[in-house]
Order: structure tokens, then sequence, then C-alpha cells
């Protein structure tokens, strides 16, 4: 029975390989298609693939296509990304001697998910250094897959919650039961061992917040790594990165003391000449802390992605050589993406911890009382 067992477990383990093998590559088959002609692009496929995006690629031909919302001169605009992405157009880029390819429809053309109103003739026009010269819309309302990925995190985040609040009320103090017990030890840990050893005594006013960020940052890290979700990249995004650093920003600002500020405008007990030189460098420090936690965040989660599709990459470049080339690469590569899936759990918890650890770290400076 035991022998059975074992290959049971053996075969389900070799079928689990071989599925995620075969949804990988089908997942970047539309994708290494379009570079047929010139041979497969690495660079192009994992630039599309972490880039944000009008539709959800599920896999194959099939994505949902997401509404685009313009504000025009004429009023706003609504339609779906499906006549986009169905009607694909090429232009000669005679500058750099490159063909150029878009989407047009109904007056709009969009060029690497950014769109423009297109030429008085249609299509595209470029400048002289080979740059679309198109005038863009007067405002892009649209929502993308990292729009609807952050919905949906939300959406999970309230959920989730909401259950737990459920459960605390029914049950008080009493043992947590299903996901309350899940959620317990991590509101603590983010309380005991992140917010109160950084912050102090005032710990508790920052609570909100720093649970809000973790579990926003952890969600949205997961939801990139489960397949046929698109590829959302939703923390690897800076305009999003930004928005939450800017959030820590502003909280340090207002809530920083008389302590806090005299330290940064005028430190105590230093010299005039020494202090020419050091406040520029705190008030300089004020902006680069939140620019810090924008850009690790971002590059940390963005690296992820790139390491994985990289090696998928490779099973195309190698099977442009042969087939057998292909194959023989594809075994390895399929291994180690999953060996990398598995260490990118492991980072999706990291990077919120860090950047929440970092946040409670600045908050208990800006509200550090003086010492007698």
């Amino acid at each position: 029975m035991e022998f059975k067992s074992n290959k049971i477990k053996l075969l389900i383990q070799k079928s689990i390989l071989v599925l995620v093998g075969f949804l990988t590559l089908n997942s970047v088959k539309a994708s290494s298609s379009e570079g047929e002609e010139g041979g497969f692009k690495a660079g192009e496929m994992i630039m599309h693939h972490i880039a944000d995006a009008h539709e959800i690629h599920i896999i194959g031909d099939f994505a949902i296509y997401l509404p685009v919302i313009l504000k025009t001169d004429d009023g706003f605009k609504m339609f779906s990304s499906s006549h986009f992405y169905h009607n694909e157009k090429h232009a000669e880029d005679t500058v750099n001697n490159t063909s150029v390819h878009y989407y047009e429809y109904d007056g709009f053309i969009m060029s690497h998910e950014h769109i423009y109103y297109a030429a008085d003739n249609g299509g595209v026009i470029f400048d002289e250094n080979g740059k679309i010269a198109n005038r863009a819309v007067t405002l892009d309302l649209s929502l993308t897959k990292n729009v609807v990925g952050i919905f949906f995190t939300i959406f999970l985040m309230c959920l989730i919650f909401f259950t737990v609040a459920k459960g605390y009320k029914k049950r008080g103090i009493g043992a947590p039961k299903g996901i309350q017990s899940f959620m317990e030890p991590l509101i603590l840990f983010i309380r005991d061992e992140v917010a109160r050893p950084s912050i102090g005594k005032h710990a508790d006013r920052f609570m909100p917040f720093l649970l809000t960020v973790f579990f926003f940052i952890w969600i949205s890290n997961l939801l990139g790594l489960v397949p046929f979700l698109g590829g959302l990249n939703i923390t690897g995004t800076l305009s999003i990165t930004m928005v939450l650093a800017a959030f820590v920003f502003i909280i340090v600002s207002f809530r920083g003391n008389k302590h806090y500020w005299m330290h940064i405008l005028w430190p105590p007990g230093v010299p005039a000449f020494v202090k020419l030189i050091l406040v520029p460098i705190e008030i300089a420090g004020i902006f680069i802390k939140p620019l810090v936690l924008m850009v690790r965040l971002t590059a940390n989660i963005t690296a992820g992605h790139i390491i994985i599709l990289s090696f998928v990459s490779l099973i195309f470049i190698f099977g442009q050589q042969s087939a057998g080339a292909g194959y023989g690469i594809g075994v390895g590569a399929t291994l180690f993406m999953i060996f990398m899936n598995f260490i990118e759990l492991l980072v999706a918890f990291l990077q919120a911890y860090v950047f929440t650890l970092l946040a409670a770290i600045y908050f208990g400076a800006a509200v550090e009382e003086p010492h007698h």
C-alpha cells in the first residue's frame, strides 16, 4: 500500500510539472507569434507581460477586454478595448527604419497601451526623433488590468476583514476559528513586531494604515503569481507604489512633532557651519525616504517577473535553433520557473513586511519625543 501511495504521489507531481509547463508556454503563445516574422523578441515579450494593459490575457487567444473611457473634445466616449485589439495595423518609422504596430478604432489609436487621436487621414505620425507625435486624448479614465487588480485586492481585503470582524463579534475573546485563526497571528505580528518596537507608545494610532498597506501589498503580490489572471503586476507599477509612498510621506509630514522638525530644520547642539551642510541633507532625506520606498518595492516585484519570463524566453530562443533544443531547455526552464514561483511566494510576504517596517520606522522618527 505504501509503494502504491508513493507511486501515486510521484505521478501527481509529474502531472503537475507537465501541466505547469504547458500552461506557461501557452500563456506566452500570443506574444511569441507576434515576432514570427523577425524572430522571437524576448525583450518585447517580457515588457508586454509586465506592463499594464487594456485587457486581461487569460490563455491562448482568450482575454477579458476592459472598457475604454475617454474624455475627448466632444465629451466622453466609452467602448470595449476589443475594438482596438481586433484592428491591428503597422506603420513604417522612416527615422529608425522600423515597423511600428498600433491599434486603431473610431478616430483613436493605441500604441504601447497609450491612446492618442488618430491623424487627420488616419494612422500615426512621427516626429523628427521617430516618436509618435499624435495628440494625446484629453483624459483617459480607462480600466486597465492593474486597476481591475486593485479593485479585486480591495474586494478580497474587505471580504477577509469583515469576516474576521464578524468572527470577533460572534465569539468575543474566545478561541478564533477559520480565517480568523489565520489572520490573528499576522495582525499581532504587525502590531507587536513592527509597529510597537518602531513607533513606541503611539503605535496604535498608525495600526490601521500599517495593516492596510501590509495586506494590500501582500495580496497584490500573491495575485501576480496566480496563473490565468493576466500577469498582474500591481506593486511592480511605479504609479501605484508612488501613491503608497506618498501616503507615508503625507502621514510623516503631518504627524511629525516639533522635535522631529527641529532636528531637520535646525539641529540642536550642532555648530552653525555644520548646519549649512547638514540641513540640506536632512531636507533632501524627507523626499528621498518615500522615493526609496517606491523604487525598492517596484524593482523587487518586477525583477521576479522578469526572471521567470526570461526562462520562458529561453525555450523559444533555443526552439528557433531546433525543436530538440527547445524541448531540452524547456524541461530545465520549467523546473526553474516552478522553483522561482516558490521563491516569489516568500518575496511577496517579505516585500510587504519591509515596506510596512520602513513606514513604521519613519512614523516612529516623526513622533519620537525628546529625551531629557
